[in-house]
This record gives structure tokens, sequence and C-alpha cells, in this order.
């Protein structure tokens, strides 16, 4: 998927579960995508990528795309930092649900990730798209039907 799937699919995840979690849904929303782009941080031409190339580059070498940073081991490793260092639980949920998302979606491609990295095993859908294809414009406009919905919704925490 592509960097704009991935930010609207970050921001309805976090949205919806703010709700569910009675968290500060802005300070979810913020999180949930900075989590949403991270696991691209393997590729240089992602947006994070190109915000951190030496780091991308460093991690591509060592270990590829869509292998560690797309992996249940990846996300355990960051909600440990998270625990360790954000005393914001609103935040840290963001992050990780914004994280989750990215699994999903790409789950969604035909190239899947490495869900149980260090184990090689592809995870992927049943029915796959391509990236950057008709079907993910499709999922792109449902992600922002729900996050404008979510949105609104979100707006009650505040009235």
């Amino acid at each position: 998927m592509t960097g704009n799937t991935h930010i609207v699919g970050g921001i309805a995840a976090s949205l919806a579960y703010a709700q569910i979690a009675n968290h500060d849904p802005v300070l979810m929303l913020g999180a949930g995508v900075i989590g949403a782009l991270l696991p691209d941080i393997c590729h240089s031409g992602s947006r994070i990528g190109r915000k951190l190339p030496l780091l991308s580059k460093l991690i591509n070498k060592v270990f590829g795309h869509r292998t560690f940073t797309h992996s249940l081991l990846f996300l355990v490793v960051v909600a440990a930092l998270l625990n360790a260092f954000i005393p914001n639980e609103a935040v840290k949920a963001g992050f990780l649900v914004g994280m989750a998302s990215h699994f999903v979606l790409d789950m969604a491609t035909k190239k899947g990730i490495k869900l149980l990295f260090p184990l090689r095993m592809t995870v992927r859908f049943p029915v796959t798209t391509k990236t950057g294809s008709k079907i993910e414009s499709i999922v792109f406009g449902v992600l922002a039907l729900l996050s404008f919905y979510f949105g609104y919704e979100a707006l009650s925490f505040y009235f």
C-alpha cells in the first residue's frame, strides 16, 4: 500500500480505538499516523525512509523490506520502548494501533509481510491487490469515510 493509504488507515484505526479505550482522540490520531508510517522505515523511498535515510538504508541492508519492521517481534520491541519512555497511554496505544493497521494493509498486497519474522513465512490475505491499484484507491476511499465517521464520533470526547 502507498503512504497515503497507510496514513488514512492509521487515522481510521486510531480514532476507532480511541472510542473503545476512551483515550484522547487527538493524541491517538497523531501517534496513529506516525505508527502507521514507521514499519516502512525499511524502505528508503517511503515517507519515513526519506526523513531518516541513513537509518532506513541500514535497516534495509540488515533485514530487507517487509521483514523485521513488519513483524510481531518489531511490534513487541516498539511496545517495550514506548512503555519505557512514553508515559501517556493514548500515545502508546495510538502508535501501536497505527502499526497494526499498517500490517493489516500490507497483508492485503500480493507481496504480503513476514509477520512471524524471523520465520521466513509470508503472511497475506487470500484475496490481495497490487500497491497503487484501483482496488487500493477504493480501500483508501473507504478508510477516508471511516476516518470522517470516527472523527465525528470523537468530537463527543470533548463535548
